[in-house]
């Protein structure tokens, strides 16, 4: 059993145990069901943003901890002052160490699209996403059927939510369906953790037109978000470079101001 089975086979025993503290009725009280979303299509579209989701991560299987103490309210605060486009918090604990309560901490101190990053398989997470103030859900291609994502997909969308479907590999475009709003790309292959920022490259043109696309995973270096941006990349989702750093948000701003400088040497040129 690889890592991805491991935690799928998790996450539905999770899952379980969730709906019988939490009803989905006393899921749809919280104060954030029906608070209107922050779309993260228009933030990626932003031409004063580089299109940054900085990621709130603070273990992972493929590294162990990596910055398990951040505080997640100064954390979230200092990457949208740093110039990020959009948050992105892992509310996975056993892999990844993260929880619900902290996308709600980014939510309270944030105006900004914050997606749930997790391993959704069931309509009670999309549920759940809307309650704790998520604006954004990510489904996994490798781990739903084409069918699954529709479902998920549309549920998302009726709760005012928008839908990242995550691919890995060519095959996997077959699900792409028209509820989905942005397509991701990850550069991390899940079942043996290993990473290769060609995959983006390689899938740039494979996506059919009409969808927003964002880069995850292996992003550490300014350059190379400036060569996806030329294959059509509108996003850039980075976790562990900047969660590696004793400071994340300011390993943020440091990335950051070196694609502006970048972008302005490119013109100037």
């Amino acid at each position: 059993m690889n890592i991805l089975e491991k935690i799928v086979l998790e996450k539905r025993k999770q899952v379980q145990d969730e709906k019988l503290l939490f009803s989905v009725e006393l899921l749809e009280r919280s104060i954030y069901f029906n608070s209107q979303c922050v779309s993260m299509k228009k933030y990626l579209a932003r031409s004063d943003k580089n299109g940054i989701i900085a990621e709130i991560k603070k273990k992972s299987p493929a590294l162990g901890a990596i910055n398990p103490h951040i505080k997640v309210e100064k954390l979230s605060i200092g990457y949208m002052q740093a110039g990020a486009s959009a948050l992105s918090v892992l509310t996975d604990k056993k892999f990844f160490g993260g929880s619900n309560a902290d996308l709600t901490t980014a939510r309270k101190y944030n105006f900004c699209p914050i997606l749930r990053k997790d391993f959704i398989i069931d309509e009670y997470q999309v549920i759940e996403a809307r309650s704790i103030g998520a604006d954004v859900i990510l489904l996994i291609a490798a781990i739903l059927s084409k069918y699954e994502i529709a479902k998920l997909s549309a549920l998302a969308h009726k709760l005012g939510m928008e839908v990242i479907l995550e691919l890995h590999a060519e095959h996997e475009l077959e699900k792409i369906n028209p509820e989905i709003d942005i397509i991701g790309v990850n550069n991390r292959n899940l079942e043996t953790m290993k990473i290769d920022v060609a995959t983006s490259k390689s899938m740039a043109n494979l996506i059919p037109n009409g969808f927003m696309k964002i880069s995850e995973s292996g992003i550490e270096n300014p350059e190379i978000v400036l060569e996806l941006k030329q294959l059509g990349y509108n996003g850039f989702l980075i976790g562990s470079y900047f969660m590696k750093h004793p400071e994340p948000e300011k390993a943020c701003a440091e990335f950051i101001n070196q694609i502006n400088k970048l972008k302005k040497e490119t013109h100037a040129a």
